[in-house]
């Protein structure tokens, strides 16, 4: 209670944000007016400066949930990696409210088979999904995986447990993101995705970036909006969620739903202005959806990308404080500390451009990545001094 006559406004609410790059989503939140903590595992140097950042040096989503129970807010939220750890989950949902969808909601949606015939109900061409091997071109998944980790086309081996083979479908990967609540859905964005691109040091099937690009046909616009809609019918999804496509033969195929904040998602942020993290929390905590136009809707002409720049051998950083400004005329960001040691196929950081079209800021993205790695050319060259060795996780996505 205040002093009679005095305005007293109620303080925003308290956010802890968990998972193992947690810089996008907590610039976000800040940006939105809340107070923010995180936990994650790579220690940026670009972390917003009102976040309450913290570290953990051997990160694992068991790890991060023990963690937060030391954290006293309002309410939490996850982003990668806790989609496959509901335990750690239902541990950080304990005594405070979560912001994002239930370990129960987790378990049904990252179930491939149950996600497939949900799609299927709602009338889209979700591949095909085995156990067993049957004739046709199918990829080796990961139960649990992400980000196009560990995924590889079937080559007659066994499968095992901790597998599933999928249709392989040719076309052009792509993504949806929305808000859901009370099985309505709000789209924000979609994407073209970039998928094991050697200029990023990626290869296979590896996510390394997304670019949006108002030059979209308004026709997948609306397809990639039916993909989120059935998702949101099906499942009690609540917050922001992405749904991976591929576009193929006129029609998109979903190969998979990530049920919390996606990579994608800062790009919707960069091109219209609004916060993603805003409309995460009104569907969370009172079931609103943005109205339109929000996010892609409201961007500007033109294209905005992202891509993730991935050691190509075992480095240590140099001085990267630099990068918080620009080098060569780029925009990093994921910025890791100097003396950082990152093994081959880890992150280094992020790279953003804008460009007339989606095809020049692919372009535009690459000579950024050029950028990264000639300057720690330049650091090899020059001998860096020791670092401390961080085993950092394989993906920011």
């Amino acid at each position: 209670m205040g002093w009679p006559g005095s305005s007293v406004r109620e303080a925003p609410p308290h956010v802890l944000i968990v998972g193992v790059s947690t810089r996008a989503m907590a610039e976000s939140a800040a940006r939105a007016g809340f107070r923010v903590t995180s936990i994650d595992a790579f220690a940026d140097l670009d972390q917003h400066p009102s976040v309450r950042a913290l570290t953990l040096a051997d990160y694992s989503p068991a790890a991060a949930a023990r963690a937060a129970r030391a954290v006293a807010c309002d309410a939490a939220v996850y982003v990668s990696g806790f989609e496959n750890h509901s335990g750690a989950v239902e541990s950080l949902a304990r005594r405070r409210a979560l912001w994002g969808n239930r370990a129960d909601v987790l378990r049904r949606v990252r179930d491939p088979f149950a996600l497939a015939r949900a799609f299927r109900r709602r009338g889209h061409p979700a591949p095909a999904v085995r156990r067993t091997p049957a004739p046709g071109e199918w990829l080796v998944k990961p139960i649990s995986g992400g980000g196009g980790h560990g995924v590889r086309p079937y080559a007659g081996r066994a499968v095992g447990s901790a597998h599933y083979l999928q249709e392989r479908v040719d076309g052009v990967p792509g993504s949806v993101a929305f808000a859901a609540a009370r099985g309505r859905a709000a789209v924000l964005g979609v994407f073209r995705l970039l998928v094991g691109v050697r200029a990023f040091g990626t290869a296979g099937y590896q996510y390394c970036g997304s670019i949006m690009a108002g030059e979209e046909d308004p026709a997948l616009a609306e397809a990639a909006g039916g993909l989120a809609r059935a998702a949101a019918g099906e499942f009690p999804l609540s917050g922001v969620n992405g749904i991976d496509f591929v576009a193929a033969a006129g029609a998109l195929r979903p190969v998979e739903l990530n049920p919390r904040w996606c990579a994608s998602m800062e790009l919707v942020e960069r091109a219209s202005g609004v916060s993603v993290f805003a409309a995460h929390a009104g569907a969370c905590r009172t079931g609103a959806l943005p109205e339109p136009p929000f996010g892609q809707a409201r961007a500007v002409r033109g294209a905005i990308g992202k891509a993730v720049v991935f050691a190509r051998r075992d480095l240590r950083t140099g001085d990267t404080r630099p990068w918080l400004e620009t080098v060569a005329g780029a925009d990093i960001r994921d910025v890791p500390r100097p003396g950082t040691e990152i093994r081959a196929g880890r992150p280094i950081c992020t790279v953003f451009a804008c460009a007339p079209d989606a095809a020049a800021c692919r372009a535009a993205l690459v000579r950024s990545a050029e950028g990264v790695y000639a300057r720690i050319a330049s650091w090899e060259a020059s001998g860096v001094g020791n670092g401390k060795r961080r085993h950092l996780p394989a993906g920011r996505g």
